[in-house]
Formats: structure tokens, C-alpha cells, sequence
């Protein structure tokens, strides 16, 4: 009996399906180990999976800014050690985390029933992050389409462009020599008087590049302000339900189909990365460019600030995508003994790795555009959406066969936001699979479908003429504070409450027996190190928390009221599900949160064959899903 695949009974193998519905999910296959959540087809799509959902768009458009910034070579030092400390401890624990349950980042906190919240924490952030991110990837398409000309549109200050739009910088007064005395004088009088400007003392009039006329007045259409809502820009709306068609076509079949597309999403930036540092190398001012990048700039001095060692923090900890649920639902469909701590070295090292390699092909392109313009790289030096849509197009347009550079380097982006994308809403769907996984079984296509139509529809605020005051205010609020929130409950949780040593042992089940001096490393950062971080780190950012910005356009008061209001609604399940949990426990108080402390019946490997000996006690998932109620409720069973 307890070999045959019926409910209640769930064994590994290939075993021939007796179950009384011959309806098999989408994702299982007849070669996986877990025939009811189905498992990765192979190692390597798991692992272009990983990459592809931590290396992103930050990759490109900000690290490289934060390591000119913060000292050049000598940024690494920090970054490398914050990679060590807080990252790689926090990736490689949520890796096996979501493998040794099989379960998504809701569903696998039966491991402490009290802070199953900060799993609704994490898939309601990356469902507010879906929302914007998906904008970003639509304005890569648009720019990507755009480049399909001849001249690029925003290589010249055509018909859109007002008085301000120049494409060179231009003198307004400076300081000269007459008769022997120094006069300061407007420059039309001095060249009219054949005089020369002092070096040093020449003023410039406010101009704009047309680059970032282009990306305000046609791209965007941006209105004043949030209070400006304005239409919505149609050809930005259709990207956007583009890149959704983009996003269900590869998820239709859940990983089965998504596992396949990053073979491409995720292995052919890496192509165009090399193809533009090639580029950038041969092109003149590009020494200049890479040694403001890492060169001969790099300040050693630079480490004494506090400042830097908490961007490197901040930089790792949301490149490699912790506590976004993302690494948990991936890992889910993991076979149970797969090796996922040199899995989470190879993603981690790769993931700092191609930030690094990024910058090289960004800078040397900038470098050159120094050069042409006849400005210091720190002036054509810019972050995010400045560098993405403005400073580097500008440098693009200035070199022979600018339309190629300007495709290949806009479906990098789309690329590099595509494959992170396919995880986040992978994440959404293990979630709705773990809670009504009969309606998944027949409905996967249509769900998924359905989810992307729906969070279409709510992204259609931001490709409206204030949308990009939108997408900045939700990565303001919601890809911050609640993630940092999450990460540090979720190591407390595990390490403190449930156990760190549990937690060791759960971990040997699935790779095996470790020696003590293996496991000394991960003691130290899971029980102390990464733990302290990561409250710094929070700490630090409410402390220095300032209203936000866009350029240096204010957000209304009620903008920031919205922010709030979005991060609260984040973060409030934690409370809600567990005061939910310690009304639902039986005994007085303290033996309901001791209760809750403790984990579910139904916690331990997802299949029978795993659970040894330290698991025999528990209830097969299957028989707890037929009495689960699939409403809110279902949250805090």
C-alpha cells in the first residue's frame, strides 16, 4: 500500500500511477522524483534558473556606479566580504530551505507556524515588485524598437526638443585677460573680442543632452509630478502587455517551459556583454573610462566609511535576491538529494562575478563618450534609470553603427529583466499551487494566464505620464524596508527558534554527512554575523530614511502616505497570521506560542521515502490538503 501513488500515500520513484485522477500537473514529467510538484528537468535548469533571477538589471545599472563611487578596486574588498558574511549564508539557507520541504516560500514555513506571515511578506512584496519590474522591461522594448532606425531618435534635439536641448556644452561667462587685467565677462564678448576663456573659470549654461529630453518628453510623455497623472502613453502600454505575453508563453508549462527558455534569457546577456566590452576596448577614452571605474582612482581610504560598507551590504543582499521568495520556490522543485550548497556557491560567485565583468563594458563605453564630449567621466556617470535610458544611449549614438549597439545593448536589459521576471512570478504560482493544488493540477495554463492579465492591468498606472514617479515610489518603499524585515525574521526564526543545529542536521539528510570544521563557517554567520548585519543594515535605513525623490521632483505628501500604506500592507501579515496562530493553539497563553514555536505535523521531507527515522511521525501533505479551506485561512492552517 504505502508504494502505490494513491492520496495520502506519497513515495519517490518512477512508480506507475495508481491515484484515482489521471490528471497529472503540468510540471511533473514521468522521469520526476516528486510526481505531484514535479521537479527540474535537469541540474543546469535549475541552476540558469538561479542565475537568471539573481543577476538583473542592478547588475548592470548599479553596480558598476557604486563601485566608481565608493572607491573603485577598493570597493571590492567590502563587496566581497559582505558576499561572504551576509549573502552567501542567507541564499545558500533559503536553497535548502525550500529543496528539503518541496514547498513555496508560504507553505514551507510549517517549520515555524508563528512567522508563516513572513512568507505572505515575501510574496506580497514580489508581487508589488512584478508589477513594476515588468515597466522597466517595457521600456527596454520600447527602446529596443526604437533603435530599429537608421539615426537614432535621441541622437539628434529634433522636432521634440525645446531651447535647452544641446548636444555639446555651451560657455555662458568665464574669466579672461584684457590689457593685462583679468575681466569676467559674458562669452559672446569674449570671442567677439578674440579673447580666451581662463582654464577652470568658463560657466556653462543649464543644458540637456537630447538623450534625456528623449527619455522625458517622447518615451515617457512625464507629466510634473505624481499629482499629474496625465494619459496613458499607449505605446509603452502595449510593451508592457508584450512583455506579459512574453511572461506567460514561458511559464505556461510552469519550470518544465521556463526551464528551457533561460538557456537563452540567461546565457545570452553574457554574449553582449562581451561583445560591448570589445567595443568599448577599441574605442578612444575608454583606459580613461575603466580607470575611474577601478583603476588608477581606487581610494583605499574609502573603506574607513561607514557608508561604503553598507552600500556593499545593501548591493548583495538585493542582488542575489534573498527573502523575495524567489530562491525558495525555485528550490522546491529540487530533487531531495541534490547538492544545494555548491549550487549556491556557483550562483553567488557567479552573480558578483558578472556584476564586475558588467562594469567593465559599461565604463569603457562611457569612457569614450568622456572623450567625445570633451567632459570627466564623473559627469557622464549616472545609476538606474539615468544610466539605463540616458547616459548610455547618449554614449551608444556617438559610435559608427550606432543602431546595432543601441539593439544589442537594449535586449541585454530585456534579457537580464526577462529571466529574473520568470522567477518572480514562479514564485507567485508555487504559492497558489501549494494552497489549491487541484486547481492548479487542471488549471495551471489559465491561472497563470490569469495572473499575468491581472497584474497587467494593475501595472497600467505606471505606463500612465506620472508612471515612472510610480514605479520609483514602489522600489522605494516596497523593495526595501520589508525585505529587510523578512531576511532578518527569517534567520532569527530558523537559527533561534527552530534550531540551527535542527536545521544542520536537516540539511545533512539531503547532502549528506558534514565534519564539524564544514559547518563552522555557516555556524558563525547564521548565529551571529549575518543576523547583526542585517539589523544594521535595517537600522541604518530608517535612521537615514528621507522622502523620495524622483531627479529632484518632490513626491506629494500623499504619494509618501501611499508608500507607506503599500509597505504596511506588506509586512502587517506577519502580526495578523501569528495572532491568528496563538488564537487558534489550545492551552493558556504561553502554551500557544510554544505551541506555535514549534513546528507543524506536517513538516519534513515532502515525499515518504526521504523522512527517515527523524520524520517517520509525519502526516503525508496530501491528507492535511483535504482538509485545508482555500481562503485567507489556508494562509495560517
Amino acid at each position: 500500500m504505502g508504494m502505490l501513488s494513491l492520496p495520502g500515500c506519497l513515495s519517490c520513484g518512477k512508480k506507475k500511477d495508481f491515484s484515482l485522477s489521471n490528471e497529472k500537473d503540468a510540471h511533473a514529467s514521468d522521469s520526476d522524483e516528486n510526481m505531484e510538484r514535479g521537479n527540474w528537468s535537469n541540474k543546469a535548469d535549475y541552476l540558469l534558473s538561479m542565475v537568471g533571477y539573481a543577476v538583473g538589471l542592478g547588475n548592470v545599472w548599479r553596480f558598476p556606479y557604486l563601485t566608481y563611487q565608493n572607491g573603485g578596486g577598493a570597493f571590492l574588498i567590502p563587496y566581497t566580504l559582505m558576499l561572504a558574511l551576509a549573502g552567501l549564508p542567507l541564499f545558500f539557507m533559503e536553497c535548502s530551505l525550500g529543496q528539503f520541504a518541496s514547498l513555496g516560500p508560504i507553505s514551507v514555513w510549517r517549520i515555524l507556524p508563528l512567522f508563516q506571515g513572513v512568507g505572505i511578506t515575501m510574496v506580497m512584496i514580489s508581487t508589488f515588485v512584478a508589477i513594476y519590474y515588468n515597466v522597466i522591461i517595457a521600456y527596454a522594448l520600447y527602446y529596443l524598437f526604437a533603435s530599429f532606425q537608421k539615426i537614432l531618435p535621441w541622437s539628434e534635439c529634433f522636432s521634440w526638443a525645446d531651447e535647452f536641448c544641446s548636444k555639446t556644452r555651451i560657455v555662458s561667462d568665464c574669466n579672461a585677460t584684457l590689457d593685462g587685467e583679468i575681466i569676467h565677462a559674458n562669452y559672446s564678448f569674449i570671442t567677439s573680442n578674440n579673447l580666451t576663456c581662463i582654464n577652470g573659470t568658463m560657466k556653462y549654461k543649464p543644458v540637456q543632452f537630447p538623450s534625456e529630453q528623449y527619455w522625458n518628453k517622447v518615451a515617457l510623455q512625464r507629466s510634473s509630478g505624481l499629482d499629474e497623472t496625465g494619459n496613458i502613453v499607449w505605446y509603452l502600454a502595449l510593451c508592457l502587455l508584450l512583455s506579459w505575453v512574453f511572461i506567460g508563453a514561458a511559464l505556461f508549462k510552469g519550470i518544465k517551459s521556463s526551464g528551457k527558455v533561460v538557456y537563452f534569457t540567461a546565457l545570452f546577456p553574457y554574449v553582449i556583454l562581451l561583445i560591448l566590452l570589445v567595443r568599448g576596448a577599441t574605442l578612444e577614452g575608454a583606459l580613461d573610462g575603466i580607470e575611474y571605474y577601478i583603476g588608477k582612482q581606487s581610494n583605499i581610504t574609502k573603506l574607513m566609511e561607514a557608508e561604503v560598507w553598507k552600500d556593499a551590504a545593501t548591493q548583495i543582499f538585493y542582488s542575489l535576491s534573498v527573502a523575495w521568495g524567489g530562491l525558495v520556490a525555485l528550490s522546491s522543485y529540487n530533487k531531495f538529494h541534490n547538492n544545494c550548497y555548491s549550487d549556491a556557491i556557483i550562483v553567488c560567485v557567479t552573480n558578483c562575478l558578472t556584476s564586475v565583468f558588467a562594469g567593465f563594458a559599461i565604463f569603457s563605453i562611457l569612457g569614450h563618450m568622456a572623450y567625445v564630449s570633451e567632459r570627466p567621466v564623473s559627469e557622464v556617470v549616472d545609476s538606474g534609470f539615468d544610466l539605463a535610458f540616458v547616459a548610455y544611449p547618449e554614449a551608444l549614438s556617438k559610435l559608427p553603427v550606432s543602431p546595432l549597439w543601441s539593439f544589442l545593448f537594449f535586449f541585454m536589459l530585456l534579457l537580464l529583466g526577462l529571466d529574473s521576471q520568470f522567477a518572480t512570478i514562479e514564485t507567485l504560482t508555487t504559492t497558489i499551487q501549494d494552497i489549491y493544488p487541484k486547481v492548479m493540477k487542471k488549471l495551471r495554463v489559465p491561472v497563470t494566464l490569469g495572473l499575468c492579465i491581472l497584474l497587467f492591468f494593475l501595472g497600467l498606472v505606471c505606463v500612465t505620464q506620472a508612471g515612472i514617479y510610480w514605479v520609483n515610489l514602489i522600489d522605494h518603499f516596497c523593495a526595501g524596508w520589508g525585505i529587510l524585515i523578512a531576511a532578518v525574521l527569517e534567520i532569527i526564526g530558523i537559527v533561534y527558534i527552530y534550531g540551527g543545529n535542527r536545521f544542520i542536521e536537516d540539511i545533512e539528510m539531503m547532502i549528506g554527512k558534514k565534519s564539524c570544521f564544514f559547518w563552522l563557517w555557516w555556524r558563525i554567520c547564521w548565529f551571529f554575523v549575518t543576523p547583526a548585519l542585517l539589523m544594521a543594515i535595517l537600522v541604518w535605513s530608517l535612521v537615514t530614511f528621507s522622502p523620495p525623490f524622483y531627479g529632484s521632483v518632490p513626491y506629494p505628501a500623499w504619494g509618501t502616505a501611499v508608500g507607506w500604506c503599500m509597505i504596511i500592507f506588506c509586512v502587517i501579515w506577519i502580526p495578523i497570521v501569528a495572532v491568528l496562530k496563538v488564537v487558534k493553539a489550545e492551552g493558556n497563553l504561553c502554551q500557544r506560542i510554544v505551541s506555535c514555536c514549534r513546528p507543524s505535523a506536517n513538516w519534513g521531507p515532502y515525499l515518504a521515502c526521504h523522512r527517515g527515522e527523524r520524520y517517520s511521525h509525519v502526516v503525508d501533505p496530501e491528507k492535511e490538503k483535504e482538509h485545508e479551506i482555500p481562503t485567507v485561512s489556508a494562509f495560517v492552517y
